[in-house]
């Protein structure tokens, strides 16, 4: 299985999102968007900083050629802080 760290950066729309539904709100979020993609969410954690957010993901990523057919008609379902 292969693991992917994404680190993100709130613009100050974003922070007001945060604020306004909370961090669980935003971890159930990428939760979603991850599992849109067939991957699953392991870490989620806040930091003070120039990054303000590091997500851990794991996901297979073998693949057949069909299924990379299918994956390129996949639409990834992600809705941003605050809306």
């Amino acid at each position: 299985m292969a693991r992917y760290m994404f680190q993100a950066s709130y613009s100050a729309e974003g922070i007001k999102g945060v604020l306004k539904e909370g961090g669980t709100g935003r971890r159930a979020a990428v939760e979603a968007a991850a599992k849109s993609l067939g991957g699953k969410l392991e870490a989620f954690y806040y930091a003070f900083g120039d990054t303000d957010v590091f997500v851990g993901i794991k996901t297979t990523v073998l693949m057949t050629p069909e299924e990379i057919d299918q994956a390129t008609k996949k639409a990834m379902s992600y809705r941003p802080p605050g809306r």
